[in-house]
């Protein structure tokens, strides 16, 4: 972010520059997350997929704001936990998986529970807040960024604002675009065997990304 002695139009631009690189480094990477927001709106419906996308993007805005107002300070109280962090972001993502290829199969078996909707609106972005939130990777990343760029400068408010702003816009549109690929994926698989091929298949990718999380 730029330093103090920038004239505030160049600061908020530049600001916004950064905060929207920021928000796109941190969700573009395909992950646990991702594979199951896709799947998640696959199976189930467009507005839950963007609620799902919601919460993801709402995860990254908080941690751009922890990041701008703590930096280093909230980094170093992450990292000494950051191991447990990241079993708790595992076990999520795996509990997830199975109640995904669990419905799926329930569903498959039993053609009056295909109607019913796996996961509402509501607590998908519930859901997909909660293991972005524990995911420490976020924080230790936007703090990185924050305090690189700051190089022993203070930030102005209005900068602070619009780079958080801006992070939470890039990973919104990033999110909402995997739910739209989602939909559309479910779409194109509307039978039986397809959504439970799809849904059983990433429940495996997902527990696969879960596993690499906890050993990397």
């Amino acid at each position: 972010m730029p330093s103090a002695e920038v004239d505030p139009p160049d600061a908020v631009t530049g600001a916004l520059v950064a905060g929207l690189l920021a928000g796109y480094g941190i969700a573009i990477p395909v992950g646990a997350v991702a594979t199951y927001l896709v799947a998640l709106t696959a199976r189930t419906s467009l507005k839950t997929g963007l609620a799902a996308a919601l919460g993801v993007a709402t995860a990254d805005g908080v941690y751009a704001l922890v990041a701008v107002l703590g930096g280093a300070a909230i980094a170093g109280v992450i990292t000494p936990v950051a191991g447990p962090l990241r079993f708790g972001s595992a076990g999520i993502l795996v509990v997830l998986a199975i109640r995904g290829a669990v419905l799926a199969l329930r569903s498959h078996r039993d053609p009056a529970v295909r109607t019913v909707t796996p996961l509402a609106p509501g607590r998908a972005y519930v859901s997909l807040l909660a293991v972005t939130l524990v995911n420490p990777t976020t924080v230790v990343y936007f703090a990185a960024l924050v305090v690189g760029d700051r190089a022993g400068a203070a930030v102005p408010a209005p900068g602070q604002v619009v780079f958080v702003l801006a992070a939470f816009a890039a990973s919104a549109s990033w999110q909402a675009l995997l739910a739209g690929g989602g939909a559309l994926l479910g779409r194109l698989l509307t039978g039986p065997r397809g959504r439970l091929v799809t849904a059983l298949v990433s429940s495996a990718v997902i527990t696969a990304l879960a596993v690499r999380l906890v050993l990397s």
